[in-house]
Protein backbone atom coordinates (compact mmCIF):
# COMPACT_ATOMS: atom_id res chain seq x y z
CA UNK A 1 0.00 0.00 0.00
CA UNK A 2 1.41 3.27 -1.13
CA UNK A 3 2.76 5.62 1.67
CA UNK A 4 -0.17 8.64 1.65
CA UNK A 5 2.56 11.00 2.52
CA UNK A 6 4.33 10.08 -0.27
CA UNK A 7 1.49 10.24 -2.82
CA UNK A 8 0.42 14.02 -1.11
CA UNK A 9 4.49 14.87 -1.92
CA UNK A 10 4.23 13.67 -5.71
CA UNK A 11 0.85 15.24 -6.42
CA UNK A 12 2.14 18.30 -4.77
CA UNK A 13 5.31 18.26 -7.52
CA UNK A 14 3.35 17.49 -10.03
CA UNK A 15 1.13 20.73 -9.69
CA UNK A 16 4.45 22.53 -9.07
CA UNK A 17 5.75 21.51 -12.31
CA UNK A 18 2.56 22.19 -14.20
CA UNK A 19 2.12 25.72 -13.04
CA UNK A 20 5.61 26.05 -14.29
CA UNK A 21 5.79 24.45 -17.36
CA UNK A 22 2.40 26.63 -17.67
CA UNK A 23 4.13 30.20 -17.14
CA UNK A 24 7.05 29.02 -18.70
CA UNK A 25 4.44 28.84 -21.57
CA UNK A 26 3.14 32.16 -21.38
CA UNK A 27 6.58 33.39 -21.57
CA UNK A 28 7.64 31.90 -24.37
CA UNK A 29 4.71 32.18 -26.34
CA UNK A 30 3.75 35.74 -25.26
CA UNK A 31 0.60 34.92 -23.85
CA UNK A 32 -1.29 37.09 -20.77
CA UNK A 33 -1.22 35.99 -17.25
CA UNK A 34 -4.76 35.09 -16.12
CA UNK A 35 -5.48 38.41 -14.39
CA UNK A 36 -4.56 40.79 -17.06
CA UNK A 37 -6.26 38.40 -19.49
CA UNK A 38 -9.46 39.07 -17.22
CA UNK A 39 -8.64 42.93 -17.14
CA UNK A 40 -8.85 43.00 -21.19
CA UNK A 41 -12.12 40.56 -20.99
CA UNK A 42 -13.96 43.19 -19.05
CA UNK A 43 -12.84 46.24 -20.54
CA UNK A 44 -13.92 44.57 -23.77
CA UNK A 45 -17.42 43.92 -22.74
CA UNK A 46 -17.56 47.63 -21.19
CA UNK A 47 -16.43 48.70 -24.71
CA UNK A 48 -18.65 46.09 -26.97
CA UNK A 49 -21.60 47.24 -23.84
CA UNK A 50 -21.05 50.91 -24.67
CA UNK A 51 -21.52 51.02 -28.30
CA UNK A 52 -24.59 48.53 -27.80
CA UNK A 53 -26.00 51.96 -25.94
CA UNK A 54 -24.52 54.76 -28.03
CA UNK A 55 -26.58 52.97 -30.74
CA UNK A 56 -29.44 51.91 -29.15
CA UNK A 57 -30.07 55.33 -27.18
CA UNK A 58 -29.73 57.38 -30.82
CA UNK A 59 -32.06 55.21 -32.91
CA UNK A 60 -35.02 55.12 -29.84
CA UNK A 61 -34.76 58.44 -29.39
CA UNK A 62 -35.98 58.82 -32.76
CA UNK A 63 -38.66 56.31 -32.66
CA UNK A 64 -40.39 58.67 -30.47
CA UNK A 65 -43.08 60.05 -32.48
CA UNK A 66 -43.10 63.93 -33.41
CA UNK A 67 -41.28 66.78 -34.72
CA UNK A 68 -38.53 68.17 -31.91
CA UNK A 69 -38.04 71.14 -33.95
CA UNK A 70 -42.04 71.90 -33.82
CA UNK A 71 -42.52 71.24 -30.28
CA UNK A 72 -39.20 73.28 -29.35
CA UNK A 73 -40.57 76.46 -31.49
CA UNK A 74 -44.42 75.80 -31.17
CA UNK A 75 -47.25 75.44 -33.46
CA UNK A 76 -47.49 79.24 -34.20
CA UNK A 77 -43.83 78.82 -35.88
CA UNK A 78 -43.60 79.20 -39.91
CA UNK A 79 -42.56 76.60 -41.85
CA UNK A 80 -39.66 78.55 -42.89
CA UNK A 81 -38.28 79.00 -39.38
CA UNK A 82 -38.91 75.02 -38.66
CA UNK A 83 -37.06 74.09 -41.58
CA UNK A 84 -34.39 76.29 -41.34
CA UNK A 85 -33.72 75.41 -38.06
CA UNK A 86 -33.81 71.82 -38.63
CA UNK A 87 -30.97 72.61 -41.12
CA UNK A 88 -29.16 74.48 -38.21
CA UNK A 89 -29.05 71.33 -36.03
CA UNK A 90 -28.72 69.15 -39.16
CA UNK A 91 -32.21 67.13 -38.82
CA UNK A 92 -32.75 67.65 -42.29
CA UNK A 93 -29.96 65.14 -43.18
CA UNK A 94 -30.86 61.30 -43.01
CA UNK A 95 -30.38 59.16 -40.32
CA UNK A 96 -27.60 57.22 -41.35
CA UNK A 97 -25.87 60.65 -41.88
CA UNK A 98 -27.17 61.93 -38.63
CA UNK A 99 -25.80 58.99 -36.81
CA UNK A 100 -22.40 59.43 -38.36
CA UNK A 101 -22.18 63.07 -37.35
CA UNK A 102 -23.23 62.55 -34.06
CA UNK A 103 -20.07 59.07 -33.53
CA UNK A 104 -17.95 61.56 -34.79
CA UNK A 105 -18.72 64.32 -32.18
CA UNK A 106 -18.85 61.72 -29.33
CA UNK A 107 -15.18 60.78 -30.51
CA UNK A 108 -14.05 64.38 -29.60
CA UNK A 109 -16.29 64.71 -26.43
CA UNK A 110 -18.61 66.59 -28.23
CA UNK A 111 -22.52 65.42 -27.33
CA UNK A 112 -24.13 68.29 -29.41
CA UNK A 113 -26.19 71.32 -28.46
CA UNK A 114 -29.33 71.00 -26.85
CA UNK A 115 -32.22 71.84 -29.30
CA UNK A 116 -34.70 73.29 -26.89
CA UNK A 117 -31.91 75.58 -24.72
CA UNK A 118 -29.21 75.77 -27.27
CA UNK A 119 -26.70 75.63 -24.85
CA UNK A 120 -24.32 72.82 -25.07
CA UNK A 121 -25.15 69.12 -23.66
CA UNK A 122 -21.69 68.61 -22.16
CA UNK A 123 -22.22 71.87 -19.95
CA UNK A 124 -25.94 70.71 -18.86
CA UNK A 125 -24.66 67.89 -17.57
CA UNK A 126 -21.14 69.00 -16.02
CA UNK A 127 -23.59 70.95 -14.16
CA UNK A 128 -26.36 68.69 -13.17
CA UNK A 129 -23.83 65.51 -12.64
CA UNK A 130 -22.61 66.41 -9.14
CA UNK A 131 -25.87 66.67 -7.60
CA UNK A 132 -26.57 63.31 -9.15
CA UNK A 133 -23.28 61.75 -8.47
CA UNK A 134 -23.98 63.38 -4.56
CA UNK A 135 -27.53 61.59 -4.00
CA UNK A 136 -26.35 58.38 -5.43
CA UNK A 137 -23.49 58.32 -3.32
CA UNK A 138 -24.95 59.48 -0.17
CA UNK A 139 -27.73 56.49 -0.43
CA UNK A 140 -25.69 53.76 -1.70
CA UNK A 141 -23.10 54.65 2.13
CA UNK A 142 -26.32 55.02 4.17
CA UNK A 143 -27.04 51.23 2.40
CA UNK A 144 -24.44 49.56 3.31
CA UNK A 145 -24.40 51.01 7.00
CA UNK A 146 -27.36 50.17 7.58
CA UNK A 147 -27.53 46.57 5.78
CA UNK A 148 -24.41 45.02 7.68
CA UNK A 149 -25.72 45.71 11.35
CA UNK A 150 -29.39 44.52 9.91
CA UNK A 151 -28.23 41.79 8.18
CA UNK A 152 -26.22 40.41 10.68
CA UNK A 153 -28.37 40.63 13.19
CA UNK A 154 -31.18 38.66 11.21
CA UNK A 155 -28.60 35.86 11.04
CA UNK A 156 -27.90 35.54 14.46
CA UNK A 157 -31.33 36.12 15.55
CA UNK A 158 -32.59 33.17 12.96
CA UNK A 159 -29.59 30.62 13.58
CA UNK A 160 -30.06 30.54 17.64
CA UNK A 161 -33.76 30.17 17.59
CA UNK A 162 -34.03 33.02 20.01
CA UNK A 163 -36.12 36.38 19.26
CA UNK A 164 -38.13 34.58 16.54
CA UNK A 165 -41.13 36.98 16.51
CA UNK A 166 -38.60 39.51 16.30
CA UNK A 167 -36.64 37.66 13.37
CA UNK A 168 -39.79 37.15 11.49
CA UNK A 169 -40.84 40.96 11.77
CA UNK A 170 -37.70 41.80 10.81
CA UNK A 171 -38.20 39.57 7.40
CA UNK A 172 -41.31 40.86 7.06
CA UNK A 173 -40.02 44.66 6.93
CA UNK A 174 -37.14 44.04 4.72
CA UNK A 175 -39.37 42.27 2.48
CA UNK A 176 -41.87 45.02 2.52
CA UNK A 177 -38.70 47.45 1.40
CA UNK A 178 -37.71 45.04 -1.48
CA UNK A 179 -41.04 44.89 -2.96
CA UNK A 180 -41.75 48.61 -2.64
CA UNK A 181 -40.36 51.04 -5.63
CA UNK A 182 -38.53 53.58 -4.53
CA UNK A 183 -41.35 56.57 -6.07
CA UNK A 184 -44.05 55.62 -4.10
CA UNK A 185 -41.65 55.09 -0.79
CA UNK A 186 -40.73 58.98 -1.50
CA UNK A 187 -44.52 60.16 -2.43
CA UNK A 188 -45.57 58.19 0.78
CA UNK A 189 -42.44 60.06 2.97
CA UNK A 190 -43.60 63.55 1.10
CA UNK A 191 -47.27 62.98 2.56
CA UNK A 192 -46.63 61.86 5.79
CA UNK A 193 -43.41 63.93 6.73
CA UNK A 194 -43.71 66.74 4.90
CA UNK A 195 -47.72 67.64 4.19
CA UNK A 196 -48.82 65.64 7.43
CA UNK A 197 -46.07 66.16 10.04
CA UNK A 198 -44.29 69.20 8.44
CA UNK A 199 -40.96 67.90 9.92
CA UNK A 200 -39.10 67.92 6.07
CA UNK A 201 -39.32 70.16 3.50
CA UNK A 202 -41.62 68.27 0.21
CA UNK A 203 -38.74 69.50 -2.55
CA UNK A 204 -35.52 70.88 -3.33
CA UNK A 205 -31.75 70.31 -2.76
CA UNK A 206 -29.49 72.38 -1.18
CA UNK A 207 -29.16 71.22 3.02
CA UNK A 208 -29.18 68.28 5.01
CA UNK A 209 -32.61 68.88 5.65
CA UNK A 210 -34.00 68.80 1.72
CA UNK A 211 -31.10 65.75 1.34
CA UNK A 212 -33.14 63.51 4.05
CA UNK A 213 -36.06 62.53 2.25
CA UNK A 214 -34.78 61.80 -1.09
CA UNK A 215 -31.81 59.88 -0.03
CA UNK A 216 -34.51 57.54 2.44
CA UNK A 217 -36.19 57.29 0.01
CA UNK A 218 -33.81 55.58 -2.88
CA UNK A 219 -31.52 53.73 -0.11
CA UNK A 220 -34.44 52.07 1.80
CA UNK A 221 -34.91 49.24 -0.72
CA UNK A 222 -31.40 48.42 -1.88
CA UNK A 223 -30.76 48.34 1.91
CA UNK A 224 -33.24 45.81 2.70
CA UNK A 225 -31.71 43.99 -0.81
CA UNK A 226 -28.13 43.81 0.70
CA UNK A 227 -29.53 43.13 4.08
CA UNK A 228 -31.09 39.50 3.25
CA UNK A 229 -27.95 38.77 1.23
CA UNK A 230 -25.62 39.67 4.26
CA UNK A 231 -28.58 37.30 6.18
CA UNK A 232 -28.21 34.28 3.55
CA UNK A 233 -24.54 34.72 3.41
CA UNK A 234 -23.84 35.18 7.66
CA UNK A 235 -26.03 31.94 8.03
CA UNK A 236 -24.11 29.64 6.22
CA UNK A 237 -20.91 30.73 7.79
CA UNK A 238 -21.92 30.72 11.15
CA UNK A 239 -22.97 26.91 10.34
CA UNK A 240 -19.05 26.33 9.04
CA UNK A 241 -16.14 24.08 11.73
CA UNK A 242 -14.39 27.22 12.29
CA UNK A 243 -16.70 29.19 13.63
CA UNK A 244 -17.97 26.42 16.02
CA UNK A 245 -13.82 25.90 17.19
CA UNK A 246 -14.07 29.98 17.73
CA UNK A 247 -17.24 29.66 19.57
CA UNK A 248 -15.99 26.46 21.64
CA UNK A 249 -13.30 28.66 22.89
CA UNK A 250 -15.80 31.40 24.42
CA UNK A 251 -14.80 34.28 22.34
CA UNK A 252 -17.10 37.33 22.66
CA UNK A 253 -19.96 37.09 20.29
CA UNK A 254 -18.38 40.56 18.54
CA UNK A 255 -15.01 38.99 18.08
CA UNK A 256 -16.85 35.77 16.19
CA UNK A 257 -19.30 38.00 14.22
CA UNK A 258 -17.09 41.01 13.07
CA UNK A 259 -13.26 39.30 13.25
CA UNK A 260 -13.97 35.79 12.04
CA UNK A 261 -17.35 36.39 9.70
CA UNK A 262 -17.91 39.49 8.55
CA UNK A 263 -14.37 38.80 6.52
CA UNK A 264 -15.80 35.57 4.24
CA UNK A 265 -19.23 37.05 3.07
CA UNK A 266 -17.23 40.27 1.50
CA UNK A 267 -17.26 38.74 -1.53
CA UNK A 268 -20.56 37.78 -2.20
CA UNK A 269 -21.56 41.41 -0.57
CA UNK A 270 -19.62 43.31 -2.38
CA UNK A 271 -20.92 41.96 -5.76
CA UNK A 272 -24.52 42.60 -4.80
CA UNK A 273 -22.91 45.78 -3.60
CA UNK A 274 -21.83 46.62 -7.22
CA UNK A 275 -25.75 45.75 -8.35
CA UNK A 276 -27.21 48.04 -6.04
CA UNK A 277 -24.85 50.88 -6.87
CA UNK A 278 -25.86 50.69 -10.78
CA UNK A 279 -29.55 50.36 -9.33
CA UNK A 280 -29.07 53.39 -7.17
CA UNK A 281 -27.90 55.26 -9.85
CA UNK A 282 -30.87 54.50 -12.27
CA UNK A 283 -33.23 54.91 -9.49
CA UNK A 284 -32.08 58.53 -9.22
CA UNK A 285 -34.50 59.34 -12.15
CA UNK A 286 -37.21 58.91 -10.49
CA UNK A 287 -36.39 59.80 -7.19
CA UNK A 288 -35.00 63.39 -8.62
CA UNK A 289 -38.36 63.87 -10.34
CA UNK A 290 -40.42 63.00 -7.30
CA UNK A 291 -38.35 65.44 -4.92
CA UNK A 292 -37.53 67.59 -8.12
CA UNK A 293 -33.83 67.55 -7.26
CA UNK A 294 -32.01 69.31 -10.06
CA UNK A 295 -29.96 66.43 -11.04
CA UNK A 296 -29.51 64.43 -14.20
CA UNK A 297 -32.67 62.42 -13.97
CA UNK A 298 -34.65 65.54 -14.13
CA UNK A 299 -32.90 67.26 -17.01
CA UNK A 300 -33.17 63.75 -18.72
CA UNK A 301 -37.11 63.45 -18.21
CA UNK A 302 -37.88 66.80 -19.50
CA UNK A 303 -35.44 66.25 -22.50
CA UNK A 304 -37.63 63.25 -23.24
CA UNK A 305 -41.03 65.02 -23.23
CA UNK A 306 -39.51 67.98 -25.08
CA UNK A 307 -38.11 65.71 -27.40
CA UNK A 308 -34.64 67.19 -27.01
CA UNK A 309 -32.52 64.22 -28.76
CA UNK A 310 -29.08 65.68 -27.98
CA UNK A 311 -29.42 65.58 -24.00
CA UNK A 312 -30.99 62.48 -23.87
CA UNK A 313 -28.61 60.56 -25.64
CA UNK A 314 -25.97 62.57 -23.63
CA UNK A 315 -27.52 61.74 -20.50
CA UNK A 316 -28.08 58.22 -21.42
CA UNK A 317 -24.32 57.97 -22.08
CA UNK A 318 -23.31 58.96 -18.72
CA UNK A 319 -25.73 57.05 -16.92
CA UNK A 320 -24.50 53.80 -19.18
CA UNK A 321 -20.56 54.99 -18.29
CA UNK A 322 -21.42 54.97 -14.31
CA UNK A 323 -23.00 51.63 -14.30
CA UNK A 324 -20.32 50.18 -16.70
CA UNK A 325 -17.98 51.90 -14.79
CA UNK A 326 -18.98 50.78 -11.44
CA UNK A 327 -19.07 46.94 -12.86
CA UNK A 328 -15.51 47.16 -13.46
CA UNK A 329 -14.67 48.70 -10.83
CA UNK A 330 -16.40 45.92 -8.39
CA UNK A 331 -15.01 42.99 -11.09
CA UNK A 332 -11.39 44.23 -10.37
CA UNK A 333 -11.88 44.49 -6.61
CA UNK A 334 -13.20 41.47 -6.69
CA UNK A 335 -10.19 39.42 -8.37
CA UNK A 336 -7.84 41.34 -5.93
CA UNK A 337 -9.86 39.81 -2.99
CA UNK A 338 -10.44 36.42 -4.61
CA UNK A 339 -8.86 35.88 -8.07
CA UNK A 340 -9.96 31.84 -7.66
CA UNK A 341 -13.35 33.24 -8.07
CA UNK A 342 -13.26 35.75 -10.80
CA UNK A 343 -10.42 34.75 -12.90
CA UNK A 344 -11.61 32.09 -13.78
CA UNK A 345 -15.04 33.00 -14.78
CA UNK A 346 -15.09 34.07 -18.35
Amino acid sequence: MADPTLVTTEVRDTTTAALAVRSDARRRTGRLSPRAAFLLRRIGRLAIALIVVVVASFFLIHLIPGDPVRAVLGPDATPELVAATRSELGLDKPLGMQFVDYVGGLLRGDFGVSIRTHRPVADILAQRFPVTLTLGAVSFIVAVLGALPVGIAAAVWSRSGRRRAGSMGLSAILGVLIAVPDFLLGVGFVALFAVTLGWLPAAGWGDLSQAVLPVLALSLGPMAYLARIVQVEMVAVLGMTYMTTARSKRLPARLIHLRHALPNIVTASLTVGGLVLAGLTAGTVLIETVFAVPGMGTTLVSAVSAKDYPVVQGAVIVYALIVLGVNLVVDIILVTIDPRSSITEG
